[in-house]
C-alpha cells in the first residue's frame, strides 16, 4: 500500500494522540508504581544486576515515546482494514498488559503475579510488532528496544521473586 501525502499539519492530532496514549498507560503504572517504592520495593533485596532507580524514569520514557513514534507511523500508513485493526487491538492490549503489571508487582505486590503477566506482555509485544511490521517496518523496529527491556524486566521480576519469597 502506499503512503498517504504528507500534511504536517493534519498529521498533527494523530502525532498527539499517538504520543498521549502509551504515557496514559504509564500515568496508570506510575500511580501504583511511586506509592510503594519507598514502603515497600526499597525494602526488597535485590539481585546485583538491579538497575538504579533513577534509570527506571528516563528508561521509560524514552520507550513511551517510541511507542507512540511507533503507533503514529502505523496510523499514518495505508493498509488494508483488517491488519490495521488487528495492529491496534494488539497495540491496545500491550498497552493494558503494560499498566497492569505495575498494579500487580507494586501496588498488589505480588511479584509471582506479575512474572506470570509480564510473559503475556512480552507475548503481546512480539505480536505487535509482527503486525506492524507488515504495515511499517521502521514502526515495528521503534518497539524492538521496548521488547528488550521487557525481557530484561522479566528476568529482573524473577529475581526479585526468587530473593524475596
Amino acid at each position: 500500500m502506499t503512503t498517504p501525502p504528507h500534511d504536517p499539519v493534519n498529521e498533527l492530532p494523530l502525532l498527539l494522540r499517538s504520543l498521549v496514549l502509551p504515557f496514559v498507560a504509564g500515568a496508570v503504572g506510575s500511580a501504583a508504581t511511586y506509592p510503594n517504592l519507598s514502603s515497600w520495593y526499597d525494602t526488597l533485596e535485590k539481585p546485583v544486576f538491579s538497575p538504579p532507580k533513577a534509570v527506571f524514569g528516563p528508561a521509560w520514557t524514552t520507550l513511551y515515546l517510541l511507542m507512540g513514534a511507533s503507533h503514529f507511523l502505523v496510523q499514518k500508513q495505508a493498509a488494508e482494514p483488517s491488519a490495521k485493526r488487528a495492529a491496534n487491538i494488539l497495540y491496545g492490549l500491550q498497552l493494558v498488559l503494560n499498566a497492569l503489571w505495575s498494579i500487580l508487582f507494586f501496588a498488589r505486590r505480588a511479584p509471582g503475579a506479575a512474572l506470570v503477566e509480564i510473559l503475556f506482555l512480552w507475548v503481546s509485544i512480539v505480536l505487535t510488532i509482527i503486525a506492524f511490521v507488515r504495515i511499517s517496518p521502521l514502526a515495528a523496529l521503534l518497539l524492538v528496544p521496548y521488547l528488550l527491556w521487557t525481557a530484561f524486566a522479566a528476568v529482573l521480576n524473577a529475581a526479585l521473586w526468587r530473593l524475596n519469597r
